[in-house]
């Protein structure tokens, strides 16, 4: 038996949306109003969750109070507040869209769930815009 466990979290963060191989006409074409110079941010919501078995000593898949810090530690500190072009070393040189934010944030928890459980990580740049990922 398999149960999924999910934990909510958010965090406030800037970010444009722009190659700086293109001009400024083929950004603004691509990108619209998410390639201001000056930058944009939104309110992001993010669900974390762990599939895998029910631990038959503690009863958990896994401690959602790890499942917290592990959250607040590889993202919400990393990412919160933060310009995401110039703060967070993963976008110096990717194109911070939701796309590619949800992947990084899988690739920071991934090395710390257990390698028998399963990670999925929807990301919410507005309350009606969402992307998930799950590693493949």
């Amino acid at each position: 038996m398999r149960v999924t466990v999910s934990r909510k979290a958010h965090f406030n963060a800037a970010h444009r949306l722009y190659r700086p191989d293109w001009d400024t006409a083929q950004n603004q074409a691509i990108f619209g109003k998410c390639s201001n110079p000056h930058f944009h941010g939104h309110n992001y919501e993010l669900i974390v969750s762990i599939t895998g078995a029910i631990d038959p000593e503690t009863g958990y898949v896994m401690d959602m109070k790890v499942l917290k810090d592990l959250i607040k530690d590889e993202v919400e500190d990393a990412f919160d507040h933060k310009n995401l072009n110039e703060q967070v070393p993963e976008f110096k040189s990717l194109n911070p869209t939701a796309e590619n934010i949800v992947v990084v944030i899988y690739n920071k928890l991934r090395p710390h769930i257990a390698a028998t459980n399963d990670l999925e990580v929807v990301l919410y740049e507005t309350p009606r815009n969402f992307v998930k990922y799950n590693g493949q």
